[in-house]
């Protein structure tokens, strides 16, 4: 029972990492179809971001209220619901409404799941889980792509929406497994703090910050690829598009490996180990070479450098602030995360347009310096709370 659970949590992460490319591969031929400007897409991804956050915040509540397998089904059955709703949307003022459910869905079992990995299993095994949400994440242009040359955009949101309602049901039919941990009753006597609570814990700001500029690092090397390879390298559109996946390639190959070291050398050694890799793929891009192999290196060397850090922040929390604290604090975490991830790279945009996208290294690096020191103050701070 215990690992049939594992690898439905698994299965439940690689529903999370599905839809969440889904929208950059096809929204050009997207904005085309509704007509409207290409920057549109930035809307949806803010009402997405939005709900992600909202949902966060409050997982912890809804966790010990519903507890963590039906807040996961509920959550996967509302980005069904999204998915499908995208792929019957003709109006443009459609796709932000559906993406009002899909946000809450996912920001709701990313949290849950994040704190339920943390607390009942391994450090191998939360870094493998968001290895599983890569693959989600990796599989779903490739099937956007067939279905722009076999029918529409719309065929691919319908497809995933169909491997998404596969995975809710077979999660629905599996409930009784998840009561090979804790049980929901377990779940809902442990003492709540609340995000109010859990901010005013030393150490938690910290924590916060860090995880905020390892988040915006992320996304801004993830949305940014394509663009920095198109202006600063000069190669085509097409061949700038295919390279966007280096990033992707490299967090998930790296999170297979961390699985491995994460328990020999533990969470702080991982992140400062991910964080130096990923100063050296950063600093990769310094070099003044005009030809983009080098900068093709640098990008799997980022994302193999992110890997770790993602995964170990969340998994030290129990230890670091006491399990009891742990839902509360991840969910505000997770708020922490994706307001870092949507607002950091359209902050680029901004530097990019006005300064070139020559800076996007630079960009990166600082993010990732102040990521260490906040992480640094945080393992630090609550070390000298627990001893």
């Amino acid at each position: 029972m215990y690992g049939l659970l594992l690898a439905l949590i698994y299965l439940a992460f690689v529903s999370l990492g599905l839809p969440d490319s889904l929208l950059g591969a096809g929204w050009p031929a997207m904005h085309q179809e509704f007509g409207v400007p290409v920057p549109y897409m930035g809307i949806v991804s803010m009402v997405i971001s939005g709900g992600t956050i909202l949902s966060s915040l409050f997982s912890d509540a809804l966790t010990r209220r519903l507890g963590t397998k039906w807040v996961t089904v509920i959550s996967v059955f509302l980005t069904v619901a999204a998915l499908f709703g995208f792929s019957f949307s003709t109006k443009f003022f459609a796709l932000v409404l559906w993406a009002v459910p899909y946000g809450l869905g996912a920001g709701a079992v990313d949290a849950a799941l994040n704190n339920y990995v943390a607390l009942h299993y391994r450090a191998r095994h939360m870094s493998w889980l968001h290895c599983f949400w890569g693959v989600g994440a990796i599989v779903s242009p490739f099937i956007m792509g067939y279905a722009l040359t076999a029918g529409g955009w719309e065929e691919g949101y319908r497809i995933v929406g169909y491997l998404q309602l596969g995975i809710a049901a077979l999660l629905l039919a599996t409930l009784p497994v998840w009561n090979a941990c804790a049980s929901p009753k377990t779940e809902r006597e442990k003492k709540r703090v609340g995000p109010v609570g859990a901010l005013k814990i030393k150490g938690v700001p910290f924590l916060l910050l860090g995880f905020f500029a390892y988040c915006a690092a992320e996304a801004t090397a993830m949305q940014w690829a394509s663009t920095y390879f198109a202006e600063v390298k000069h190669i085509s559109a097409e061949q700038a598009a295919n390279f966007a996946s280096l990033f992707y390639i490299g967090i998930t190959a790296g999170r297979f490996l961390s699985g491995f070291l994460t328990e020999r050398l533990g969470d702080r050694r991982m992140i400062l180990i991910g964080a130096c890799v990923l100063c050296c793929g950063v600093l990769v891009l310094f070099l003044p070479f005009e030809a983009y192999g080098a900068a093709v290196a640098a990008f799997l060397v980022i994302g193999f450098g992110c890997a770790p850090v993602y995964p170990c922040l969340i998994h030290s929390t129990p230890e670091n602030f006491g399990a009891e604290n742990a839902g509360a604090i991840i969910g505000i975490q997770m708020a922490s995360a994706y307001v870092g991830s949507t607002f950091a790279p359209p902050l680029f945009g901004l530097l990019g347009n006005a300064a070139g996208y020559a800076v996007l290294p630079a960009y990166l690096l600082a993010l990732v310096l102040f990521m260490v020191v906040m992480t640094e103050l945080t393992f630090r701070t609550a070390r000298r709370a627990n001893a």
